[in-house]
């Protein structure tokens, strides 16, 4: 997916984080392990509340925010950077005019890209879990070195939607936070039909319904942000949402699948949403409602 070179991506709002170092102190045992399947199920570092016996800790340095400043397609064409913005810019027209649609009103999230580990309104976090959203600051959080690793860890074909998948699949938890659905569905429970693969399989669909419209979704002068999409491309997206399903990162991890211990969704479970969305439409992304043979 390419954006027309003369669109406008300057509404997109996003800010480039000054990398921050830490100084870490401590050994690695059970407790790390802990923390490594924490950050893995909730997306942020909680290592700073695991007993370290003899000292130690961390200390972070950062050098501040800056905005990133691009103004066209061209631009997103040709850096990660300019190309978050402009999926920005994309995203927030299109749930501008979506969200009211489905009953709830819209508000922007912020967006943060930073590199190896930041400080967030969820705790301290690491490049190491991925690309995530917080709800208590509204933002979402996105080391763009995640998209090498989607590539060469994950195994995915990579590519640009596939890397703007990942910021619409996060957007799309924060149009489950403001609309209210998150607070509805609160439980902590795994499994193939627990309420977070139903979350996460949401947003999977959110992020496919943007996609289904994002080369009719115009900026501000009435040229669209993004170009038709083509087959190659929508496969790309695919193979990232395939990428990081539970039974494929299980399978990797230990050589063994769990559907119990899921908390995303499978890999097939995970296309067939975004596909869902792609196909339909945001209004048929209820995963809440559908029985849990058809989830």
């Amino acid at each position: 997916m390419t954006f027309d070179p003369n669109a406008d991506i300057s509404g997109g709002k996003v800010r480039r984080r000054g990398r921050t170092t830490g100084i870490a102190a401590g050994g690695v045992g059970l407790g790390a392990i802990a923390v490594f399947l924490i950050a893995q199920l909730f997306g942020v570092d909680v290592s700073g509340l695991v007993g370290g016996g003899s000292g130690g800790g961390t200390e972070q340095i950062g050098t501040g925010d800056q905005a990133v400043s691009c103004t066209t397609g061209a631009e997103a064409n040709a850096s990660i950077d300019c190309r978050m913005q402009g999926a920005a810019a994309s995203l927030d027209t299109y749930w501008a005019d979506e969200l009211p649609q489905l009953g709830a009103t819209y508000s922007s999230p912020q967006f943060v890209l930073f590199t190896d580990q930041t400080n967030t309104g969820c705790g301290g976090a690491t490049s190491a879990v991925g690309p995530f959203y917080c709800p208590p600051d509204q933002t979402l959080y996105v080391d763009t070195g995640f998209y090498d690793e989607l590539r060469s860890k994950f195994g995915s074909s990579g590519g640009p939607l596939a890397e703007m998948y990942v910021v619409a699949h996060e957007w799309g938890h924060h149009i489950q936070n403001i609309a209210g659905i998150m607070e509805q569905h609160t439980s902590r429970e795994t499994g193939p039909t627990s309420d977070s693969v139903r979350t996460e399989l949401q947003a999977d669909c959110f992020a496919g319904s943007w996609a289904g419209a994002a080369s009719t979704t115009k900026d501000e002068k009435g040229r669209t942000f993004l170009e038709p999409i083509t087959d190659d491309q929508i496969k790309d997206a695919l193979s990232a949402a395939a990428a990081v399903g539970d039974d494929r990162i299980q399978q990797a991890a230990t050589g063994r699948v769990d559907p119990e211990g899921w908390t995303h969704g499978s890999a097939e479970q995970r296309q067939r949403w975004f596909t869902t969305g792609f196909r339909q439409g945001a209004a048929a992304c209820d995963t809440f409602s559908v029985p849990a043979a058809r989830l």
